[in-house]
């Protein structure tokens, strides 16, 4: 027994060693408070950052990574898009993100239709994706004002999956929201207000509802559900609104039912960024929308980002060019608000330690500190350059593969000598 207890033993001492992995020797932007770290290592041990700092030496038996002369940064987090919900745009077949008609509304969770398996998952991680919130959204007439609910997933190889469900619940006000509620923000506000008062009501009065001693309400029980996250402050509400004066109006609903509130989109959010500071409003935008889509946009302006980090509103970014498929062009936004006077830390800080504390899992990711997930980039040059690509992404402290359907399909085409036609060549030399 003694002899198998120490087998025992020494199969579980050899396999922690196994997951030990020291990343050493290169440029460490921390995103927390030891900031960036020259020549410094990163300690993982199994799937967890165990240390961070000059001074750290790689335990015998750890797997070692020379990223001497290169960048290391956390994993990025993508805070929009529908990943593992669609795989090609306006093909046939269910549209998984779009909420549609008026069975359910806030209860819609798109959760449930993730895939962890979708190509495109694996096209975004090898570019330094490793977290996204997956949200859902309203298209046209047919939609509501309150699209439903979003989740936080993690991009990790044979692992990816669901890291917090209910994360947000998203709404649409402004013009968009319009759309739903008889053309006019107005009665997408009131569409809003409803949903939330009848909410209050249900959470008062929740027995007497289920004894039917209440009067039915225009919301179902699963909505009603839904938005009992939101009044309590655990769930954020992600409002999609451009226009400045929709912003304020959204400023004062949530300081009177006291919720949680994220801009998306925030094109003329400059405008009233002393007032989202002052709130504690964050605000996801593209930096680089300097022209108005729509009325709503016409104060829009390359320099927003700047503006708002100056005023002190958390910031990230996001925009119809890094959704979903192209999520990894968050660095490109990134770089494009520092070519507007955005400092280079403020921008990194936009797409990996911000997303995090909008969604409430700073304490996990977002960071390279003691305690977190292993999600680590090694970049061989600036990440925010549009020709920089990561050469090991690390998430949960695992390697995963640099290989994606897009770069198998490069190999296969690369293959000029082959008397095989394309189709029938190995997708690797």
């Amino acid at each position: 027994m003694n002899r198998l207890i120490l087998l025992l033993v020494a199969f579980a001492s050899t396999g922690a060693v196994a997951q030990t992995t020291a990343i050493v020797g290169g440029r460490v932007h921390t995103m927390g408070p030891a900031g960036t770290l020259e020549n410094a290592t990163v300690l993982i041990e199994n799937g967890v950052i165990v240390a961070v700092g000059a001074a750290v030496a790689a335990p015998p038996g750890a797997t070692v990574i020379n990223a001497a002369g290169k960048v290391v940064t956390p994993g990025l987090f993508s805070p929009l898009g529908n990943l593992g919900l669609v795989e090609v745009g306006f093909s046939a077949g269910p549209v998984d993100a779009v909420q549609r008609g008026q069975q359910f509304t806030a209860g819609f969770d798109v959760a449930d239709a993730f895939n962890p398996r979708s190509t495109l998952i694996a096209v975004n991680r090898i570019e330094g994706v490793t977290r996204a919130a997956i949200t859902p959204e309203g298209q046209g007439e047919e939609s509501h004002v309150l699209s439903g609910l979003g989740a936080l997933v993690n991009l990790g190889d044979g692992t990816a999956g669901i890291d917090k469900r209910a994360a947000v619940l998203v709404a649409s006000l402004g013009e968009a929201g319009g759309g739903s509620a008889g053309e006019t923000r107005t009665g997408a506000l009131l569409v809003l207000r409803n949903a939330l008062d009848e909410a209050l009501d249900y959470r008062a009065h929740k027995d007497e509802y289920e004894r039917g001693q209440r009067r039915p309400y225009v919301h179902g029980v699963a909505d009603l559900e839904a938005l009992q996250g939101v009044l309590s402050g655990d769930v954020p509400l992600l409002a999609n609104v451009h226009r400045a004066s929709d912003i304020e109006t959204l400023l004062r609903l949530a300081g009177e039912y006291r919720i949680r509130v994220i801009v998306s989109g925030g094109a003329e959010a400059w405008l009233v960024a002393d007032s989202l500071a002052t709130a504690g409003i964050p605000v996801i935008l593209e930096p680089t929308t300097n022209l108005p889509g729509d009325f709503d946009q016409l104060n829009a302006r390359r320099d927003a980002a700047t503006l708002l980090a100056t005023a002190g509103v958390q910031i990230a970014f996001a925009g119809p060019q890094s959704h979903t498929h192209n999520a990894r062009n968050i660095t490109q936004s990134a770089g494009n608000a520092v070519s507007e006077g955005l400092s280079w830390n403020e921008a990194l800080r936009a797409i990996t330690r911000v997303p995090a504390e909008i969604y409430g899992i700073a304490d996990r990711v977002g960071s390279l500190e003691p305690g977190k997930d292993g999600d680590v980039v090694i970049w061989p040059a600036d990440p925010l350059e549009l020709t920089t690509y990561p050469e090991r992404v690390f998430i949960r402290g695992v390697a995963i593969p640099m290989q994606s359907r897009q770069t198998l399909l490069r190999d296969r085409y690369l293959q000029m000598n082959s008397d095989r036609p394309p189709a029938f060549r190995p997708a690797t030399q």
